[in-house]
């Protein structure tokens, strides 16, 4: 039960594409820290492949055939991919599915304040975070403001070096000591998260103010200073923020850590990186005799719900509309089509620190560089919210995988009474078809930077073309 070093299975020609596929995927990372904006890179890398709209051939009463590529978006949130068979879809596909949603801070929809001589920003976290990870760090502001008219603002500050960052305070050293008397989850507050957009004040023309005017106007100075730069930067004023989406994430792009540059550090790796090496083995796959599928969706990190989550009937919608174009739908069709399919719920897994070892069972846990994971079940203590992955289908992958020699080992997250989580395979089994969960072991998960190894990301991606060209049961 040993297992390889990855790094020590490559050639020189294999190392060389480890560090090509790297610098792919951290461009990706730097240019997708938000939902929306992964979507957008996704639609414009693979209608470059040849994907074509599956609403525009819809509207147009256009087939499909074997070899031809779609796509579907839906609310520029999720996305899913097919790439037709020449089986019947009617006997199931080959599914790979991630979501393109990280931890972060969210604007509320009345967020702005001053306060002490601060702008302030309130926010609301999303997803599972240690708050205090989070104070002291600069950041930045992604997102989107939508107007009454129907006009669409892009918001995207703290990215260029000649951008202005923003931040969270925390107490000084000097006073913190009740502060450090706290537990770790009381030591920031939510309602703590606010970030701090500015101190200038407005200058007010005295002159050609009333009095009563004039006390209004010094009271909010720096407030209304932001509102000022905000009207001319971006054309949207305060109650703009109503139908706003903005997001607040750690300033800064994905960096090669190490000496040997052997692990990338970035933000939003989980689970951004399962969903880029999944569309990766999308458009690398030739033809296939299932037909292959990527969902990539929204809403993973607080139960994948919504209409841009897991749970939402996207998939199963567009699914319906793929099988009409190929000529197969009826009702029942569609439930043997997703009953029949296969899925690598394509999700991260804890790596192995030895800072806190005492966490993890040695045995059953990811090893950065141990290449790709495999979690037969996920859930917490009792497997509670898991879906636990067949043998049958388990030994099968392993045989395809060792035809292909792809690296892999086996994990659980955690210690068995520590605790746990969840990923979107529990909801694709809900069909009958065969899921397990697999991807690429990460340090610092859930933290404002996160680590990866190259060699695990690389290897996924193999992981993954193998699965999409090869298995069926």
């Amino acid at each position: 039960m040993e297992q390889k070093n990855t790094w020590e299975t490559y050639d020189a020609k294999q190392l060389a594409e480890v560090d090509c596929f790297a610098r792919e995927y951290m461009d990706f990372l730097d240019n997708g820290k938000t939902e929306r904006e992964c979507i957008d890179q996704i639609v414009n890398t693979v209608e470059r492949a040849g994907y074509q709209e599956l609403e525009t051939l819809v509207k147009a009463g256009k087939k499909l055939k074997a070899g031809d590529k779609v796509y579907a978006v839906w609310m520029n949130k999720s996305i899913v991919l097919f790439q037709i068979g020449t089986e019947k879809m009617e006997d199931g596909m080959n599914i790979l599915g991630a979501h393109i949603d990280s931890p972060r801070l969210d604007v509320k929809q009345n967020p702005m304040y001053e306060e002490g001589g601060f702008a302030y920003l309130d926010t609301h976290y999303y997803g599972g975070v240690k708050k205090y990870q989070w104070v002291t760090i600069p950041l930045a502001i992604h997102g989107v403001v939508v107007k009454k008219d129907g006009e669409t603002v892009e918001v995207n500050v703290g990215e260029n070096e000649d951008d202005p960052v923003f931040f969270i305070s925390d107490l000084l050293i000097h006073l913190a000591q009740e502060q450090l008397e706290k537990k770790a989850n009381k030591v920031i507050e939510g309602e703590a998260l606010d970030i701090i957009i500015g101190n200038k004040p407005l200058t007010i023309d005295k002159k050609k103010k009333e009095d009563d005017a004039e006390e209004k106007a010094e009271k909010d100075a720096v407030k209304k200073g932001i509102l000022d730069i905000l009207e001319k930067s971006y054309g949207i004023e305060e109650e703009d923020f109503i139908s706003a989406e903005l997001e607040v994430v750690p300033a800064g792009k994905a960096r090669e850590a190490g000496f040997d540059r052997s692990m990338i550090l970035a933000y939003g790796q989980d689970d951004r990186v399962c969903a880029f090496s999944s569309l990766k083995a999308m458009l690398e796959v030739t033809k296939t005799k299932r037909t292959a599928c990527c969902i990539l969706v929204d809403k993973e990190e607080i139960g994948s719900v919504g209409a841009t989550g897991m749970q939402s009937k996207f998939f199963e919608n567009a699914v319906a509309e793929v099988m009409n174009l190929v000529g197969e739908y009826s009702e029942l069709n569609l439930r043997r089509c997703l009953a029949h399919s296969c899925m690598l719920s394509s999700d991260v897994s804890s790596a192995f620190d030895p800072a806190y070892a005492s966490s993890f069972d040695k045995k059953n846990v990811a090893y950065l560089g141990g290449g790709m994971v495999f979690n037969k079940f996920t859930g917490s203590r009792g497997k509670s919210g898991s879906n636990d992955a067949n043998a049958e289908y388990l030994g099968h992958i392993r045989a395809v995988f060792e035809k292909e020699k792809v690296n892999f080992q086996t994990a659980e997250l955690g210690k068995v009474d520590l605790g746990g989580g969840g990923t979107i395979a529990y909801i694709l089994a809900l069909y009958g078809m065969n899921v397990i969960d697999s991807g690429v072991a990460v340090l610092n998960m859930h933290a404002p930077w996160e680590a990866t190894s190259k060699a695990d990301v690389y290897e996924t991606k193999r992981g993954y073309v193998a699965f999409l060209e090869n298995v069926a049961m």
